[in-house]
């Protein structure tokens, strides 16, 4: 029995087989979500409603003038696999938190720390309008 997911292309449960190839199409479709979402959009902010540093990310960017898209994940249907996902991503960086996660022109620039310090040392307005976020 294969039940799907109405909003993906993908199975979410093959009571049939051993679920390896079932979780393998999941996480294909999860990754191109979060690749769709990222390259369609100037910037990016993954967190988690009510999360106080994914607040701080979009006051943030707000106040540069930048509307950034946000994807809370607790109100996503494939919340805990993007979450998942994008620990993977910061993975590379033992203190970095996988929430609040800022894609900026397509390319994940990190967590909240990455975009505080490139606030402050000034290399977050000229990515910003390298994505087309800021036009000035």
């Amino acid at each position: 029995m294969k039940v799907t997911n109405p909003q993906s292309s993908s199975v979410v449960m093959d009571r049939t087989t051993t679920g390896v190839a079932t979780m393998a199409t999941r996480l294909e479709t999860v990754y191109e979500r979060v690749h769709h979402l990222a390259n369609g959009n100037a910037v990016v902010v993954f967190s988690v409603s009510g999360c106080c540093m994914g607040h701080v990310a979009k006051q943030l960017l707000l106040g540069l003038g930048v509307g950034p898209t946000v994807v809370d994940l607790d109100r996503e249907t494939a919340g805990m696999e993007i979450h998942a996902l994008l620990y993977r991503l910061a993975a590379g960086n033992e203190q970095q938190q996988p929430v609040p996660a800022i894609f900026v022109g397509g390319k994940f620039l990190g967590g909240i720390e990455t975009l505080i310090a490139c606030h402050i040392n000034g290399t977050l307005v000229p990515l910003l309008k390298d994505a087309g976020a800021l036009w000035l």
